[in-house]
């Protein structure tokens, strides 16, 4: 089974007040900490919703504005034309995501409990998504998990996500 990593990154990220995704965390970005915690677990790695530098940029589907639904529908879209049968996703703002996510959240499909953009997802549920989306259907991602019957997985310990410019300050401060 072959895994594409998808970072969803197309957020407006209002409560932050700024672009999350180049939030300084140690001298690097913030999505570059997500990237180097996903690639060791997958084949390829992308990102959704917007660009990054030295990754692949994938488009929500069906069209822009259906929040992480569409980038994950785009991600689906994505990993069955590009021949991969699994995703794991994440947002750009989880920079402490644990190196072993997608054994712990095999078999799929199955999201972190609490934290529904980390999941492991069917790439051959792209065009089931997609009908999803183009129905009178709720465009929540609970919705979805739902509807899908996927499994909720606790971890240990929850990783960061941060939202907020104080919840950056008290990540740094943690984690120094």
């Amino acid at each position: 089974m072959t895994i594409l990593g998808a970072i969803f990154a197309g957020g407006a990220a209002r409560r932050f007040g700024g672009d999350k995704a180049a939030a300084p965390i140690g001298g690097r970005a913030m999505i570059e900490h997500v990237a180097a915690r996903l690639a060791p677990q997958c084949d390829a790695l992308v990102i959704v919703g917007r660009e990054w530098p030295g990754l692949t940029t994938v488009a929500d589907r069906p069209r822009p504005g259906l929040g992480p639904l569409g980038a994950l529908a785009g991600a689906l879209t994505h990993a069955r034309a590009t021949g991969h049968d699994l995703v794991l996703t994440s947002g750009c703002d989880l920079p402490d995501l644990p190196l072993d996510l997608a054994a712990r959240l095999a078999p799929a499909p199955a999201v972190v409990r609490g934290q529904p953009l980390l999941g492991l997802w069917h790439a051959a549920d792209a065009d089931r998504l997609a009908a999803w989306l183009e129905g009178d259907n709720d465009r929540a991602m609970r919705s979805w998990i739902a509807a899908i019957d996927a499994r909720r997985v606790s971890l240990e310990r929850d990783p960061a996500n941060i939202n907020t410019q104080s919840e950056l300050a008290a990540y740094l401060a943690r984690e120094g």
